[in-house]
C-alpha cells in the first residue's frame, strides 16, 4: 500500500519513537536484569512521549516489548529471570502514535559474549542494509529476500522461513509480506511511497523452529543461538529512505558505525 509523505513523515516519527526506547533500554542491559524491568521502562517512556505500546493487546500480547533471549528466535514474553553475562537478547518494540505504528529490532549482547555469536550478530545486521538496499523502485519481494537469504546461508546460517516482515502503517502488519528468502524477480513490484518492516531472522544453525505452548515464545530447533535486527524503510524518489535508526543504541553502548549512510536522503536525522 502507497503512503503520502505526510503519512511517511507520521510513521517515521513512531519509528524514531521505537528507536530512542531501544537506545533507552540498551543503556540497561546488562548482568541481573530482568526483561520484565525493560518492558516497564519501555512502556513509561513510550507513554511519556504521548504514545501507545504498539505491541500491547496486539493479537493479546501481553507486554510492551517482546524479548527473546539467545534460541528464542522471536516473540518472547518478559518475565523476571535475570539476564547473565554471555546471553544475545533480541529485542523488538512497537509505537502506535498519531494512528501510525512503528516497529524495530535490535539483538543486545549481555557482558562477553562468545565470537562465534558475535559473528552471527555481525552477519545478520549486514544482511539487513544489503536487503534494504533492494528495496528500492523496480524491484520486487523475492530481490530483498534472495538478497538476504543469500548473505546468510553463504557465511552457513539457517534463514526463518515461518517469520517474515511486513507492511506498516495504520496497521502494524499490512501487505506486502517480506520474506527473508525468495528468489530474485519474484513477488510483489516495489512503488513509490511503499513502507515495510525488514527484519532478518537468522539462526546459527538450523532454520527450522518450534512454537511454544505459550502461544508466543518461538526457539530454534537445534536450541542454537538466533539473531534479530529489523528497520522500517519507505521508498521516497525511487530510493530506500529507513525512518527508524540504530543512533540511540549506538549513542548508549559509546559504538560508532556509519551503516546507515546514504539511507538518510530525504529525512536527515
Amino acid at each position: 500500500m502507497q503512503k503520502s509523505l505526510e503519512e511517511i513523515e507520521l510513521i517515521r516519527e513512531s519509528a524514531l519513537l521505537v528507536s530512542k526506547t531501544l537506545g533507552l533500554i540498551a543503556k540497561e542491559i546488562k548482568e541481573g536484569v530482568t526483561t520484565l524491568y525493560l518492558d516497564k521502562l519501555a512502556e513509561e517512556f513510550i507513554r511519556s512521549n504521548n504514545a501507545l505500546p504498539g505491541f500491547l493487546g496486539l493479537y493479546d500480547f501481553p507486554n510492551t516489548l517482546c524479548t527473546s533471549p539467545n534460541s528464542q528466535v522471536v516473540h518472547g514474553i518478559p518475565n523476571d529471570i535475570p539476564l547473565k553475562n554471555g546471553d544475545i537478547i533480541s529485542i523488538d518494540c512497537g509505537v502506535l502514535k498519531n494512528g501510525f505504528y512503528g516497529d524495530h529490532a535490535y539483538t543486545f549482547c549481555v557482558g562477553e559474549v562468545d565470537n562465534e555469536i558475535k559473528e552471527l550478530l555481525k552477519i545478520s545486521k549486514e544482511s539487513l542494509y544489503k536487503g534494504i538496499s533492494e528495496f528500492k523502485l523496480g524491484n520486487r519481494v523475492g530481490d530483498v529476500g534472495f538478497t538476504i537469504q543469500n548473505y546468510c546461508e553463504k557465511h552457513g546460517y539457517g534463514v526463518v522461513r515461518e517469520l517474515i516482515g511486513h507492511g506498516i502503517g495504520k496497521i502494524m502488519h499490512e501487505k506486502p509480506e517480506m520474506p527473508n528468502y525468495g528468489r530474485k524477480g519474484t513477488g510483489k513490484k516495489f512503488k513509490e511511497g511503499m513502507v515495510v518492516a525488514i527484519e532478518p531472522m537468522i539462526n546459527m544453525g538450523t532454520h527450522k523452529i518450534i512454537q511454544h505452548s505459550d502461544g508466543w515464545t518461538i526457539t530454534t530447533k537445534d536450541n542454537l543461538a538466533s539473531a534479530h535486527f529489523e528497520h522500517n524503510i519507505a521508498i521516497i524518489n525511487g530510493k530506500p529512505e529507513i525512518l527508524s535508526t540504530f543512533k540511540y543504541i549506538y549513542e548508549s553502548l559509546n559504538i560508532s558505525s556509519n551503516e546507515e549512510e546514504g539511507f538518510h536522503n530525504y529525512f536527515k536525522l
